[in-house]
């Protein structure tokens, strides 16, 4: 699926990575080599707040680029006259529909997205934050977005109230400096804040999802609540993958899904 030219999520993509680069920042310039200068910890917090920005970099781009789950476009313009007829039966059985914006067959739980313009494989949500959509194909790497910004708003906030509260006998003297640092660190605190709250409260809304296997569309067309009960980490597994689960967070690894669209292959006949 080609890149989105929504202005709202191109928006919301700026806005996303300019308040990383200002954590990372303030954090770097402000806290750890002022604040913390002096402390044996200093250079473990930059490596390990960086390889957290780079975690969730890695994870966000590959949320935003990564195809949701895109449901192939028919080569030839689709015949709505066998629809009631013969293949009608066959449709109900497979839970299959038919899009007649995209004038294409569907897959179970796909739907069609206003923004993309295509139907979306478990299709949840058109999220402006990565400018594409939550689907099954990209939705692992939605959720690690989320869990490494929570974990980076926490770790901002906590280096944040260590500086306040530590002693800093090499920070500088000058008052411009000193009222940078504070307002650099008050801005910081809001932001980390602001932000951590509105990805917690997403994030449960996705792990809701997941574990009650009942889309964010799904949920609001009450359809999902039918389905038989599944165990809670094969759920999991449908999202991150079969590897192991110490490997789910992380972005570098590619999900390979196959699938079975035999009335997507006839309609291409």
């Amino acid at each position: 699926m080609p890149f989105v030219k929504d202005p709202c999520g191109i928006a919301c993509l700026l806005v996303t990575y300019m308040a990383i680069i200002y954590a990372d920042y303030v954090v770097i310039k402000w806290i750890i080599l002022q604040s913390l200068q002096n402390s044996f910890w200093a250079p473990l917090h930059v490596i390990l707040f960086n390889t957290i920005v780079f975690l969730l970099a890695m994870a966000h781009l590959r949320a935003v680029f990564s195809d949701p789950g895109t449901v192939p476009l028919p080569q030839n313009r689709l015949d709505f006259s066998d629809i009631h007829t013969t293949e009608k039966g066959e449709l109900e059985k497979e839970e299959w529909t038919v899009c007649t914006r995209c004038e294409t067959f569907r897959p179970p739980r796909a739907h069609h997205c206003r923004i993309c313009k295509r139907c979306i494989r478990r299709y949840d949500h058109h999220c402006p934050w990565i400018n594409s959509c939550v689907g099954e194909n990209n939705q692992k790497y939605f959720l690690q977005f989320l869990v490494y910004v929570i974990i980076l708003a926490i770790y901002s906030i906590v280096l944040i109230v260590i500086s306040w509260v530590t002693p800093c006998e090499t920070c500088s003297t000058d008052t411009a400096d000193s009222q940078s640092r504070l307002l650099h660190s008050v801005l910081l605190f809001l932001e980390s804040t602001l932000f951590g709250l509105f990805v917690i409260a997403i994030m449960v809304d996705q792990m809701h999802a997941i574990l009650y296997d009942e889309t964010a569309v799904e949920a609001l067309q009450q359809k999902g609540t039918y389905r038989p009960y599944r165990p809670k980490l094969a759920l999991l597994a449908d999202v991150f993958g079969q590897e192991h689960p110490l490997l789910w967070m992380l972005p570098c690894a590619t999900l390979n899904r196959k699938y079975d669209t035999p009335l997507l292959s006839q309609q291409d006949i």
